[in-house]
C-alpha cells in the first residue's frame, strides 16, 4: 500500500516537472513545476517533493512527520534517529533515515525502537541518543508510562545492537529519578557520551526539581552495572520553562556548548570551560520553528539536527504551532565573541546551480510610513537567494510573499534594525510567528542567503543569526523586497534553482 501511493506521488511530480512557473522578472525552467492552478496552500504542501528538509515516506494517504532527531555518525553516514509522528508509527516510536550529504535522505522502514502496544513503561517513546560502547551500541531513550499504577511516570531506558539498524530493549534495566528531585514524573531525553580513557558513559537528562527545570548528569559503567548521580549541572535562569527538552553538549574550539530547547519555546545554548559546566547564562541561538535540535559532528564540520515546526493547516493563517514537521540540518558557526550561531550546510546551498535570470541584481526601496514594495524573484518550489542590504532609517525591511494576491495576507521576513529581530510575520505584520535576536547598524553592508524547499525555509544573516520559517501557500507567486519608514539598498541580488 506504501509503496502504491509513493509512485502515485512520484508521477504526478514528474507530470508536475515538466511545467514550469513563469514570472515577468525570470526566465522559467522546464523542471520547474506550475503552481498556478493550486488553488489553496494545502493543495501545494501535498505537490512538494521534499528531500533537503526530509518528510517521510506517505503512510496510504497520510503524511508522518519528523519528532524529535537523535543524530549519529559514523564512516562517512549519519543516522538520523527521530520520534516519527502519525502514519505507522506507534505513540512516537524511532523511525531512522540515512544521509551522506544532508541533501538526500534513504529512510528506513522497519521501526528502530517501538512504543509499547498496550501498557508498560515505554508505552510512548521519548527522545534519547546512540553511543558506542567498544563493539556494541547502546540507544538510552524516554520511557513514558501514562498507567497510575506506575510508580514513575518516566524513567531512562535502554536498548542495545550490534548494528546501526535494529536494538534489542533491554527490559531489566532503567534509572529512575533521584529521591532529591522530589518527583516521579519528569525525567528524560537522555544524551549519552563515552570516554573510552575511563571506560565510563556520562549521560545528561532533562528533569525539574522544586518546579525549576534542570539539567542532571550521570556517570555509568561500560556495561551499565554501575550507575552513579553526579547531581545538576545547569538550572535554568532565563524565562519561565518547565523542561529543557533534548540537552546536548559539544565543543568548538576550546569552548563547550549546552544547547537545549525549552518547553514550547526556541533553542538556547550556554558556554563553559568544561564540558559538565558551570555553564554561562543562556541565550536564543534561533526561533520558534527549528525545535528539538541536537548536534553531530564528522571530524570536520558540526551540525545541528532538527524540525521545522508545521500548522495543523497550511491554509491558517493565524499561527504555526503543531508539533513535528520537517528535518532541518544547519551548520554550527562559532562567533567571535564566543557564541553560537547557523550557517547552510555547504552541499545543501551547491545543489541550487541554476541561476534565474533576475530584472535587476540592484533595487533601492524607499518608504514612509506606507509599506513598498519592489518585485524581485520568484518563489518556486526549491530555490537560493542571496544578496545584501544596507540601510539608512530605523524601520522594517525584507522579502514578502505572497499568499493570495492580497497585500494584508502577504507573509513577511522582516528584519527590525529599531528592536534588532529578524521575524516572520503572516498578514502583513500582524502576527508574529517567529523571531530572533540580531546585532546590525545602519549605513553597514551586510550579506543575507535565504533557502526554500517547499514552505520550509531558512533566512541567514551571514555569520551573524539564523531563522527558520515556514511560508505555505506562496508558490508560483512573486516575491518582493519591501521597507516601511526606511530607505534600503538590496545589492549583489542572485537567485538559483535546482537543475
Amino acid at each position: 500500500m506504501k509503496a502504491r501511493y509513493t509512485l502515485i506521488l512520484l508521477a504526478f511530480c514528474l507530470l508536475g516537472s515538466v511545467l514550469f512557473c513563469g514570472c515577468s522578472q525570470n526566465t522559467p525552467s522546464e523542471n520547474l513545476k506550475d503552481f498556478s492552478t493550486m488553488e489553496t496552500a494545502a493543495e501545494q504542501e501535498e505537490a512538494y517533493s521534499y528531500s533537503t528538509f526530509f518528510l517521510p515516506e506517505l503512510d496510504g494517504i497520510f503524511q508522518p512527520y519528523v519528532g524529535d532527531t537523535m543524530p549519529y555518525y559514523e564512516d562517512g553516514v549519519y543516522y538520523i534517529y527521530y520520534l516519527k509522528d502519525g502514519g505507522d508509527s506507534l505513540r512516537h516510536s524511532i523511525y531512522l533515515t540515512t544521509t551522506t550529504d544532508f541533501v538526500t535522505y534513504k529512510e528506513q522502514d522497519e521501526v528502530v525502537l517501538e512504543a509499547a502496544p498496550d501498557s508498560g513503561q515505554d508505552l510512548w517513546i521519548g527522545t534519547g541518543s546512540v553511543v558506542k560502547v567498544e563493539d556494541k551500541y547502546y540507544f538510552f531513550y524516554t520511557g513514558h508510562g501514562d498507567s497510575d499504577q506506575l510508580e514513575f511516570q518516566e524513567k531512562v531506558m535502554v536498548a542495545v545492537s550490534d548494528n546501526l539498524t535494529s536494538f534489542e530493549k533491554m527490559t531489566d534495566w532503567d534509572i529512575t529519578p533521584p529521591a532529591e528531585l522530589g518527583q516521579k514524573r519528569d525525567f528524560r531525553d537522555p544524551q549519552a557520551y563515552y570516554d573510552p580513557e575511563t571506560g565510563t558513559i556520562s549521560l545528561t537528562v532533562t528533569a525539574a526539581q522544586d518546579g525549576v527545570a534542570r539539567i542532571l548528569k550521570f556517570t555509568l559503567s561500560a556495561d551499565l552495572q554501575e550507575v552513579t548521580y553526579d547531581g545538576i549541572i545547569f538550572t535554568n535562569t532565563e524565562g519561565d520553562f518547565w523542561n529543557l527538552e533534548c540537552s546536548d553538549t559539544f565543543q568548538l574550539g576550546d569552548k563547550w556548548y549546552l544547547t537545549y530547547s525549552a518547553q514550547d519555546d526556541t533553542l538556547w545554548y550556554a558556554v563553559s570551560d568544561n564540558r559538565f559546566g558551570p555553564y554561562s547564562e543562556a541565550k536564543r541561538a534561533e526561533g520558534k520553528l527549528f525545535y528539538a535540535a541536537k548536534h553531530v559532528e564528522d571530524g570536520e564540520n558540526s551540525y545541528m539536527v532538527g524540525w521545522a515546526r508545521r500548522s495543523e493547516s497550511p491554509d491558517s493563517l493565524s499561527g504555526v504551532s503543531d508539533w513535528g514537521g520537517n528535518l532541518v540540518v544547519q551548520k554550527i558557526i562559532q562567533t567571535e565573541d564566543g557564541g553560537l550561531t547557523f550557517a547552510p550546510v555547504e552541499s545543501v546551498a551547491k545543489q541550487f546551480s541554476k541561476q534565474q535570470k533576475l530584472n535587476s541584481t540592484q533595487l533601492e526601496v524607499e518608504a514612509g510610513d506606507a509599506y513598498s514594495y519592489q518585485e524581485a524573484f520568484t518563489c518556486y518550489e526549491s530555490f537560493l537567494l542571496s544578496g545584501k542590504f544596507q540601510y539608512t532609517g530605523s524601520g522594517s525591511f525584507g522579502l514578502s510573499f505572497d499568499y493570495d494576491g492580497q497585500e494584508n495576507t502577504y507573509k513577511l521576513i522582516s528584519i527590525s534594525p529599531s528592536e534588532n529581530k529578524i521575524r516572520l510575520y503572516f498578514n502583513k505584520g500582524l502576527t508574529l510567528i517567529t523571531e530572533n535576536a540580531i546585532d546590525i547598524q545602519p549605513n553597514q553592508e551586510y550579506s543575507f542567503t535565504y533557502i526554500q524547499e517547499g514552505s520550509v525555509g531558512v533566512f541567514y544573516i551571514d555569520g551573524m543569526a539564523a531563522l527558520t520559517v515556514r511560508i505555505y501557500g506562496a508558490s508560483g507567486k512573486p516575491v518582493q523586497l519591501f521597507a516601511e519608514n526606511n530607505s534600503v539598498v538590496f545589492s549583489s541580488l542572485e537567485q538559483y534553482t535546482k537543475k
